[in-house]
């Protein structure tokens, strides 16, 4: 009955009869026990939990740590415990890391639920009673009144002065004013449709009826949740890339594996007897070599793997989640750090993102004359100007007063705040509010004045008349030291002041107040207030218009055409929530690091375009489209014009997810930023979905994968910065431990290709890997980034890890290490074979070991950046990587010189002669590496 209906198109009393209910007594308890029945409670369904079980199999089922499993069982199986055991301590700690990070529940559907009412004023069986908001149906007719939170999605039956707060939902920065008469077109957009109220927005001012046309699921904010839930978790950017090159390494060493084992067996010389009499009797003849070939081919795979990668990586996100919080920025889940540097398209909401969040009076147009306000937010510090010259007000008196009008017509309160950076806050209309701080900014306070000249009566705010009226008497003893204010200068009898819309005051104002004083008002001179007020529209300022009337008496009961007549106008009020200073450099950076900003607001478009253009998003010749227009458009023809849209404007919840989706279908990789309820199924859309932690709703916080601690565009900026960096450290840490890894296998590959024995065990290997390299991989991590990251395009999105320069560097390294690993073990063998007493093979793969380490020592400072040389970073500009390679050092060493540990690791101590033969073999892949830099740049 209430599905799929536009309820906003029917009248009130249409509403009532197709939901079968009365407008005085509501639905029979009865009646509302069935409804009740037939559509369930009026909460959100929630999406199961992930599991920890789910949460551990998806840890465990990366390609890399399935290989470093099957390694360790092999290992175990042949007996080596050693090694199977440090193998599976790798896996361990990389998935207590990833699920310690990652463990925060999915809350978004609780946080919705919490936001909705948890009582409601209902009329039951004719009677005014209170129901928990889960159990309201169809057809239920509620009470509301200023503070209440809407607990269903109503259609208005009657409205007094009614404001609702919808920010969270609509994304409208102010709060809308509600008319239950009004019937609507059909298709008016969510923002749009005043005769309705929807579940979790906040009634802020006046009361209303309404029927309940939809409960639940079917809300607005349940569609929200629905697609929510709709919305899979998806692998970001890195993860996708490095899984790919986990089964690149995998594949790879598995076919150089099964070619090494192959190679080894026919060389082996029983192996005749595998051709001959078949494998079972071969394995019987020579199940050692077996084994040991075996063991090679899986020393191969220890090789071929960097166990340490995905450990490296989980730590060095966390390190970048530990800058980000320096950075204004709260990293919910780690791969998002890696996202935002991959970043190509900011959507950034408007309002307290690229504006303060703060509606301020900045034109005041009075006796002819536009003047400019100054001044930030609510902080009531500021001045006036006329043609650029300080405009004092005591020569200006009809600016003085209609600072003064302002303040007296108006609820809302700067109340002092020692919490505030400004000392102060707003209580109330936004709107009032910013005439209360311009006032302030002229040295008139509100209880200053409502002392002097308190409120009698008033006459609220009425959406029809579209204007406010307050009744303050005139005492005798007002100090003229406030301000000149000639319809003060009569001590007695009392004023009307009013403010409201422009053209609709200007139909009850026969009088105008000059700095000579009042005189009628003259045909031209209303054309002109109407030219003064057009032109402050146009640069999309929200205007109101204040003016006065002197009265004797007032009446018992004020009515409007009694007291709104025959008025005083004074001036026009132009106020706009301005743009953060600090943003306009912002964007500038971002478009200079090739980022594109999209503004995506529920504002209107005028406001929205004026903004875009002030702060630089809105570019030459590109496109401002509304909510209305991009309903009409399907899919593709959204992907068709998206490349030159620079602002959606009035847009609804559905619209910002399809607007990333058209993004992502063009291959950009996009950080959404959102506030409310509406902003969260887009948020998890999004490549990056970046919440507001000041003004963000629960909703929005826990769908987002980063909060802004400040609510600031500028903090994008800068983590996108962050990002790039940490992303451009994951890629010389990855291009350091491939060419190491991939010089492994080749010494490796090699050694068995010429019948040697093989240069490195397996321990050695995995010492190699995870302790040796695995510190300098982690000072990698920390490099400040190169000068120019932000001069940069954001790399293309489909661009691998492993591109074609670090391809082709780590073949030149590959060769360099293996070919200086290779030497020093062929000179071992050669040299100290003919030495009486000495061990050849265990010399000579001492130095093999020693070289392998020591140049790939030497080969991390060159990795510190792709493009600059090591003399332009400075040498040691990066004190970790100094501790970690003396850590290093150490624990070579320590392997090589320490007798308990010397047959673990097959190594003997080696002498001066032999260091002799090394030192200057480990230089030579750190040069080759500064060399193709010079060469490729």
């Amino acid at each position: 009955m209430s599905e799929e209906r536009e309820w906003y198109a029917l009248s009130a009393d249409d509403a009532l009869r197709d939901l079968e209910t009365d407008r005085e007594k509501g639905l029979t308890s009865a009646e509302a026990k069935q409804r009740l029945e037939q559509y369930g409670y009026n909460e959100l369904k929630e999406r199961p939990p992930i599991s920890f079980w789910q949460r551990l199999w998806e840890q465990l089922t990366s390609f890399i740590v399935v290989i470093l499993i099957v390694s360790a069982v092999i290992s175990a199986v042949l007996g080596d415990w050693i090694e199977a055991i440090v193998i599976m301590a790798i896996v361990v700690l990389n998935a207590a890391v990833g699920i310690i990070q990652e463990s925060k529940a999915e809350e978004a559907l609780a946080a919705l639920k919490k936001m909705a009412a948890p009582d409601a004023h209902v009329l039951r069986d004719g009677h005014r009673v209170v129901v928990p908001s889960r159990e309201l149906v169809p057809g239920d007719i509620v009470l509301l009144e200023a503070g209440n939170v809407i607990p269903s999605d109503l259609r208005l039956v009657e409205s007094m002065n009614l404001k609702v707060e919808e920010a969270s939902l609509t994304g409208e920065s102010l709060p809308v004013n509600k008319r239950a008469e009004e019937v609507l077109e059909s298709g008016a957009s969510l923002g749009d449709r005043h005769n309705s109220v929807y579940m979790s927005t906040t009634v802020t001012y006046g009361r209303a009826t309404g029927v309940v046309v939809a409960t639940g699921m079917q809300t607005e904010i349940g569609h929200i949740a629905e697609m929510l839930q709709a919305v899979e978790d998806e692998q970001t950017p890195l993860q996708r890339k490095l899984d790919e090159l986990g089964r690149m390494l995998g594949t790879a060493s598995l076919v150089i594996c099964g070619m090494v084992f192959l190679v080894a067996l026919v060389r082996d010389p029983s192996s005749s007897i595998l051709f001959s009499e078949g494998f079972g009797a071969y394995f019987a003849s020579a199940r050692d070599t077996i084994v040991e070939l075996f063991m090679i081919a899986v020393g191969l795979a220890i090789a071929a793997v960097p166990e340490g990668l995905a450990a490296i990586v989980t730590v060095c996100l966390a390190l970048g989640m530990r800058e980000m919080v320096a950075r204004h920025a709260l990293i919910r889940r780690l791969p998002a750090v890696e996202t935002l540097g991959s970043a190509t398209v900011i959507c950034s909401d408007k309002t307290g993102t690229l504006t303060q969040n703060e509606m301020t009076v900045v034109k005041v147009w009075a006796d002819g004359r536009e003047y400019e306000v100054t001044g930030k937010g609510y902080e009531p510090k500021g001045s006036f100007s006329l043609d650029g010259q300080e405009a004092v007000l005591a020569d200006h008196p009809v600016l003085a007063q209609s600072l003064w009008a302002g303040l007296l017509c108006n609820d809302a309160v700067l109340e002092e705040d020692a919490q505030s950076p400004i000392g102060y806050r707003m209580v109330g209309d936004p709107t009032e509010g910013s005439l209360v701080v311009a006032a302030a900014k002229a040295g008139y306070w509100r209880d200053v004045f409502e002392g002097l000249f308190p409120r009698v009566s008033e006459i609220p705010f009425d959406a029809d008349r579209k204007r406010m009226t307050t009744i303050h008497d005139l005492p005798e003893d007002w100090q003229p030291s406030l301000g000149s204010f000639p319809v003060l200068e009569e001590r007695d009898g009392f004023v009307a002041v009013v403010k409201g819309a422009p053209d609709m005051m200007l139909r009850q104002c026969t009088q105008i107040q000059l700095q000579d004083g009042v005189v009628s008002l003259t045909d031209e001179q209303r054309q002109e207030i109407l030219a003064a007020n057009a032109s402050l529209a146009s640069q999309a300022l929200r205007v109101l218009a204040v003016g006065y009337r002197r009265m004797d008496v007032i009446p018992t009961e004020p009515e409007p055409k009694e007291v709104e007549q025959d008025l005083v106008f004074v001036g026009l009020l132009g106020m706009i929530d301005p743009a953060r200073s600090e943003v306009v450099p912002a964007v500038r950076k971002a478009r200079g690091a090739g980022l594109r900003t999209i503004m995506v607001t529920g504002d209107y478009a005028a406001t929205a375009e004026a903004i875009a253009k002030e702060i630089g998003i809105l570019r030459p010749g590109s496109e401002v489209i509304s909510g209305q227009a991009l309903e009409e458009m399907s899919d593709e023809e959204l992907q068709d014009v998206i490349g030159n849209v620079d602002v959606f404007a009035r847009v609804a919840p559905h619209h910002k997810v399809r607007i990333v989706e058209a993004l992502r279908a063009r291959d950009h990789v996009v950080a959404m930023t959102g506030d409310g309820v509406n902003d969260a199924p887009a948020l998890k859309r999004a490549d990056i979905g970046v919440a507001m932690g000041i003004t963000g709703t629960d909703v929005s916080k826990q769908a987002a994968d980063m909060v802004l601690t400040d609510d600031n565009y500028v903090s994008i900026v800068s983590a996108i910065e962050q990002g790039r960096i940490i992303y451009s450290n994951i890629r010389k840490f990855v291009y350091f431990l491939l060419s190491c890894n991939m010089a492994e296998i080749a010494i490796i590959f090699i050694a068995t290709l010429l019948g040697w024995p093989t240069p490195l065990t397996v321990i050695q290997l995995l010492w190699l890997n995870l302790l040796s390299d695995g510190a300098p991989a982690l000072a990698l991590g920390l490099e400040r980034g190169d000068p120019d990251i932000m001069d940069r395009a954001p790399r293309p999105p489909k661009e691998p890890v492993i591109n074609r320069d670090m391809l082709m560097g780590v073949v030149v390294q590959t060769v360099a290490i293996a070919g200086t690993v290779l030497l020093a073990y062929w000179r071992g063998m050669t040299v100290y074979a003919a030495s009486a007493g000495s061990d050849p093979t265990r010399t000579a793969e001492t130095m093999a070991f020693v070289t392998l380490v020591l140049s790939e020592l030497l080969r991390a400072y060159t990795a510190r950046s792709e493009r600059y040389p090591l003399v332009k970073l400075g040498i040691f500009s990066n004190k970790w990587m100094q501790y970690a390679v003396g850590f290093s050092v150490v624990l070579l060493l320590v392997v090589v010189y320490v007798p308990f540990l010397q047959p673990i690791f097959n190594t003997v101590p080696l002498n001066f002669e032999e260091w002799v033969l090394i030192l200057p073999l480990i230089l030579v892949p750190s040069v080759a590496a500064e060399v193709q830099k010079v060469l490729s740049n």
